[in-house]
């Protein structure tokens, strides 16, 4: 694996990038299928689907982005905010036009159900069943609304748990490294100071061997001075 700093934030880029190429495309041709009319047939329904669940995943490499640039050098870290913002701004604009289909899309099938019904001029708004339709067509459109920002939310609580969980293995990482240079330090302390005693216990042997013969020296001495005295 690639330990340089930056390598996770450009692989999370790099996918940002591509997922935003295939948002890109299918909307490109759900743009040409459309005509730019406000009838939305099942395929082009499928479509938006899919640009929302492409959606959610580019989100997520973003939030992924963010906590990885944290770890960038601040030599470097500018450029690569930039790029961020950049991939930012290219979300939210998906986003907006994702929101904008889907609310063409509710309000197309509002106005297809509502046609069914003949007004008169005693039912202004058409037949009471067709009232009881585009009603319950709100409600469901209103409850589909609800659900989805609760999805958010769900998703928004998930991703902030992750983001710790991200932080705490990265605190988690950088104990480890700094226990391991602490080891690396305590041996090279414990090499030192094996070699201090080996040295001190070399000069040790040789001031044995100089007391050996300094006291050698001292008997042959004594020894001398007896013998002359002795025999002259």
């Amino acid at each position: 694996m690639d330990n340089f700093p930056t390598a996770l934030f450009d692989s999370y880029e790099q996918d940002f990038k591509q997922i935003i190429d295939s948002i890109r495309s299918e909307l490109d041709r759900d743009g040409k299928e459309g005509g730019g009319t406000l009838i939305f047939t099942e395929e082009r329904k499928a479509t938006l689907r899919r640009v929302i669940m492409d959606l959610d995943e580019a989100d997520e490499l973003i939030s992924q982005m963010v906590i990885e640039i944290q770890a960038i050098p601040q030599s470097m870290k500018q450029q690569y905010q930039t790029r961020l913002k950049t991939a930012q701004g290219d979300l939210d604009r998906y986003k907006k036009l994702s929101k904008d289909l889907q609310s063409q899309s509710a309000r197309a099938e509002l106005l297809g159900r509502g046609r069914v019904g003949t007004p008169t001029s005693d039912e202004p708004y058409g037949h009471i069943s067709d009232r009881s339709r585009l009603l319950t067509g709100t409600a469901t459109l209103e409850d589909g609304t609800r659900r989805l920002h609760d999805s958010q939310r769900v998703a928004l609580e998930a991703e902030d748990q992750g983001a710790e969980i991200l932080m705490n293995l990265r605190t988690q990482r950088e104990q480890i490294e700094n226990s391991r240079d602490t080891l690396r330090t305590a041996d090279t302390a414990i090499d030192r100071a094996s070699g201090t005693l080996k040295k001190m216990i070399r000069r040790m042997y040789q001031q044995r061997v100089v007391t050996a013969a300094i006291i050698v020296v001292l008997v042959l001495l004594i020894a001398i001075i007896l013998w002359e005295k002795v025999y002259r």
